[in-house]
């Protein structure tokens, strides 16, 4: 499996800051199988993995860990001091992932919590809570088609 549309951001580029964001992915919709979260020797990693393809996506980082939960705009704050948004596009989990919605590991150094924000009409995203902001790695990879993060840890 190799990796393809990697992506490095700083952990200056918080908004606020002057910007950062990340994307890529490909054409067409995806359905989420599987969410894993680990911890490893320089890095905490997210992986989201999909049936066929790594769909459109975006990754942005926020200054706090809020996020807004779908349509309904009510505001949801995870564990940490600063966030980053994973918003995929032509994307859902409805019918194919039963996992957890929710994941948290305060004894990871960088990753403490993921929570899915919103699976609504082909929108999906996760939010992320950093217990600061970390320097990131996005990339996709394939067989299995996977979105990972990678952040940084001290």
């Amino acid at each position: 499996p190799g990796a393809r549309g990697g992506r490095g951001l700083r952990p200056g580029n918080v908004p606020g800051s002057g910007g950062g964001a990340g994307a890529g992915g490909a054409s067409g919709s995806g359905k989420l199988t599987g969410v894993r979260v680990a911890a490893q020797l320089v890095f905490d990693r997210l992986g989201l993995q999909f049936d066929t393809r790594v769909p459109t996506y975006s990754v942005k980082r926020q200054a706090k860990p809020v996020f807004k939960v779908g349509p309904s705009g009510q505001a949801v704050t995870l564990s940490g001091a600063s966030g980053v948004l994973v918003q995929v596009r032509s994307a859902s989990a409805s019918g194919t992932y039963s996992g957890p919605t929710d994941i948290s590991h305060p004894d990871y150094q960088v990753l403490v919590e993921t929570k899915l924000v919103e699976d609504f009409e082909g929108h999906l995203s996760w939010g992320v809570g950093l217990t600061k902001p970390a320097c990131l790695r996005a990339f996709t990879l394939s067989d299995p088609a996977r979105l990972v993060l990678d952040f940084k840890t001290p």
